[in-house]
């Protein structure tokens, strides 16, 4: 029996090691940044790709209110209700005291600057796709927005998921920290839309469906799927018949300056917020997203029962 004892004892500490181990948050440090100077035009295009307003500002913000990022918002998910953060240049409140490695290290690795791991719900999973430069570009203008003093509470979630020292496991499984590479295959053109759909744009964040720990199932890439927060369906943006098989490049690119379909619809939901923003970006930054979207495998939506 003490052997035993001693066994479970052994395999016990060895486990908790290989946990520690295994979940250490990653850093991104000032000597590996390149040299570069922010580009506060290209950051306010990397802004609106990545519709930052859209949840950091107060709910249903327009104009220069999108531009207030004090948090606040509350997103309800399957694993509890999350608090979106004040990201404001506010010192205090925000994150005006961080260094460029302590914003890029956010958004790449999904780590605090005090080295807590972020929960997933910021989709850090898309931004790791981004060059370090264009974020040390959005970093320069999000640091000219204004402060805003705004405390926001702590997430309300169920055990076993506010074990945040958790999260070390999950990334293992879906953070694999690979920088956009473009495809020599495509064109410029597609490879730009690719980049902002995947990067910046986290499009697959609620147009992929996820699996029951909450990663993207890859093999189902932007055909759609239950709305992240848990209330009706995403669409499918693959060019399949049950997605947007029946629009052109031009009709996607319309949709997302406008907001009107191709059938004298408009866009609705969420995506009534993510068409204002994509309004800000150049028309070419449109149509290589639209480009893009109209190269992907068609797949059918799982709703349609297909």
């Amino acid at each position: 029996m003490r052997s035993f004892i001693r066994l479970v004892i052994v395999l016990a500490v060895i486990g908790a090691a290989g946990f520690y181990w295994l979940t250490i948050p990653e850093r991104i440090y000032p000597s590996t940044l390149p040299e570069h100077e922010a580009d506060l035009a290209n950051g306010a295009r990397l802004f609106w790709a990545g519709g930052c307003g859209s949840c950091h500002a107060k709910a249903k913000a327009t104009g220069e209110e999108k531009l207030k990022l004090g948090g606040g918002q509350e997103l309800v998910t399957p694993f509890g209700t999350f608090r979106v953060p004040n990201i404001s240049p506010d010192t205090r409140t925000g994150i005006g005291g961080w260094s460029k490695a302590d914003f890029v290290t956010a958004m790449v690795k999904g780590v605090s600057p005090d080295g807590r791991h972020y929960y997933p719900a910021f989709p850090y999973t898309s931004y790791q796709h981004m060059r370090e430069t264009d974020l040390i570009d959005l970093k320069g203008f999000l640091d000219g927005l204004p402060a805003v003093s705004n405390v926001v509470g702590p997430h309300d979630l169920s055990f076993p998921y506010t074990i945040r020292r958790g999260l070390g496991l999950w990334k293992l499984l879906y953070l694999d920290g690979k920088t956009f590479e473009p495809d020599p295959d495509v064109s410029d053109e597609i490879n730009r839309g690719a980049y902002l759909v995947t990067g910046p744009g986290h499009c697959g964040e609620c147009h992929t469906p996820r699996d029951f720990i909450g990663g993207l199932r890859m093999d189902r890439w932007l055909a759609g799927g239950p709305a992240p927060e848990g209330d009706g369906f995403v669409p499918n943006l693959t060019p399949d018949p049950s997605g947007l098989g029946a629009w052109s490049k031009a009709d996607i690119a319309y949709a997302l300056e406008t907001g009107f379909t191709p059938d004298y619809d408009t866009l609705g939901g969420s995506m009534t917020s993510v068409q204002e923003n994509m309004a800000h970006l150049p028309g070419e930054d449109r149509a290589a997203i639209a480009a893009y979207l109209k190269s992907i495998p068609p797949l059918p939506s799982e709703k349609s029962g297909k």
